[in-house]
């Protein structure tokens, strides 16, 4: 589920709210209950930590092994 950054042009006071759908009107503000909202554009709540994130990580059988394999292309 998605959730956006807001910002209310009445009080200028920003925050983030849960919204179901992209196309929903933006929701009052949380400190001054006004609906002069603006959503704003914002980079996305993804984040890959761990000791590492690798493309084979989520295939299977042979395909796993493509990076190491006899499979994978040399590039010569």
């Amino acid at each position: 589920m998605p959730i956006f950054d807001f910002q209310c042009e009445s009080c200028g006071h920003g925050f983030e709210k849960l919204v179901l759908k992209s196309d929903a009107p933006a929701p009052a503000c949380v400190a001054c209950s006004s609906n002069e909202v603006i959503r704003k554009i914002s980079a996305p709540g993804f984040r890959l930590s761990g000791s590492g994130w690798y493309e084979t990580d989520f295939k299977t059988g042979k395909k796993k092994n493509l990076a190491s394999g006899s499979d994978a292309s040399s590039g010569s």
